[in-house]
């Protein structure tokens, strides 16, 4: 049996109630494992979403199932979804889908995890493990309640509600403070406080963290009235989603590449949209101020100038594949020559030494990952040798790759 137009729009109003309580995407799935609806704050990156082939063997399983019976089902990219059947008439109509989320946090072990099990480039690391760590972490009992949940909403229509309105009481009115005070101190907070977020930009772009935290603790004691005062969190929300501009806006200023600005400032939208108190929010204030300067920290190419600014970024995002300082020369339109010795000059290192310093850096997390061997790793990170590798490796950091998995208590060949 499948759902006709009018029944779509009742389970769509359902959807939406669902995402609006459990803070989650929805998904409205019909009767061959098709999205027919998505109420969704999530991009999901290529690679990691179930693909039709898993959700038509979703469909089936649950077809065959009870109707008081849903699935927690969890894909190869860790990803956590429940499904729940629809159903009319005794006969399946379709599927309601709540996810993605997590059950645990995602450490650095969990993202090289993934990158090694989906056969990820390691070049999108950082992409990775922002968008995982937007993703909600449930327990097993939030799971279960959310499973009842579709359960028992499932087989009913969506009913319309109209509220009652609370009668209110006349309160004793506080003096009135004269309009022209009122404005002189409004003008005086306002100046105070665009002189302070000014010193904030100014430090994230330098990536002066303690500097601008310093600032930020200034900040929080200026206070505007609210503008959406009938809704304080909607109000500091809106706050914190022009922080979040101002401090992309450092970084970018202090020479981040906007790939990178992008996937934090996403990152932090979405966790700004999701929150649901002020404590949290104050504590998202102060966390995008930590991501944007450690961006500023590991990704400035501020100091350098434009071409070996350009060949930074290109071996940043192409850390998996051969690079070669012809083909890097070529890509940024200069000489080879000339480019060499530019980039010696301003980095202090060879072309060779850069990239070999960084694929090092990406091989230590993933050796971390008691699953992959020496050898994987050397050939994840862009080493077509591994004895090269194991050479470079000592060199950088005066262990073999043994004894640095020996060192972490986990074992590699």
């Amino acid at each position: 049996m499948r759902l006709n137009q009018e029944q779509i729009k009742v389970y769509a109003q359902l959807c939406n109630l669902v995402s609006s309580i459990v803070k989650l995407d929805v998904k409205l799935l019909d009767l061959d494992g098709n999205k027919i609806i998505l109420m969704a704050k999530h991009q999901i990156p290529s690679g990691l979403a179930n693909n039709e082939e898993e959700n038509k063997s979703i469909t089936e399983l649950l077809k065959a199932s009870k109707k008081n019976e849903y699935l927690h089902y969890i894909n190869s990219a860790k990803l956590e979804c429940i499904f729940a059947g629809i159903w009319k008439d005794d006969q399946y109509a379709g599927t309601v889908m709540v996810g993605p989320f997590l059950s645990d946090l995602p450490s650095d072990l969990f993202i090289s995890q993934i990158i090694s099990s989906q056969s990820l480039p390691i070049s999108d690391r950082k992409q990775y493990q922002d968008f995982y760590e937007t993703l909600s972490i449930l327990s097993q009992e939030e799971i279960r309640s959310i499973g009842e949940l579709l359960v028992n909403l499932c087989p009913h229509n969506y009913i319309s509600s109209s509220q009652l309105v609370t009668p209110t009481f006349n309160k004793q009115s506080n003096p009135v403070k004269p309009i022209q005070d009122e404005e002189e101190d409004r003008e005086k907070i306002i100046e105070h406080r665009y002189k302070i977020e000014k010193r904030i930009i100014d430090a994230i772009a330098r990536g002066d963290k303690e500097g601008a935290l310093k600032q930020l603790t200034g900040l929080t004691d200026v206070h505007l009235k609210n503008r959406v005062p009938e809704n304080p969190i909607r109000s500091t929300k809106n706050l914190t989603f022009v922080q979040n501009t101002l401090f992309r806006i450092a970084a970018e200023k202090g020479g981040v590449h906007p790939v990178y600005l992008h996937d934090v400032s996403e990152k932090y939208a979405i966790l700004i949209e999701r929150a649901d108190n002020l404590p949290y929010l104050h504590k998202l204030i102060r966390s995008m101020l930590d991501a944007y300067c450690e961006l500023v920290n590991e990704f400035s190419t501020r100091k350098f100038s434009p071409i070996v600014k350009n060949a930074v970024q290109y071996i940043n995002f192409n850390l998996e594949s051969p690079l070669m300082l012809n083909e890097i020369a070529e890509s940024i339109h200069v000489n080879p020559s000339h480019l060499s010795k530019k980039f010696k000059m301003e980095t202090g290192k060879s072309i060779t030494d850069f990239i070999n310093l960084k694929r090092i850096e990406a091989a230590k997390l993933y050796l971390l990952n008691g699953n992959m061997s020496i050898t994987d790793v050397a050939y994840l990170v862009g080493f077509n040798d591994v004895n090269y590798f194991s050479r470079i490796f000592k060199r950088i950091t005066s262990m073999t790759p043994s004894q640095y998995v020996k060192g972490t208590g986990l074992t590699g060949e």
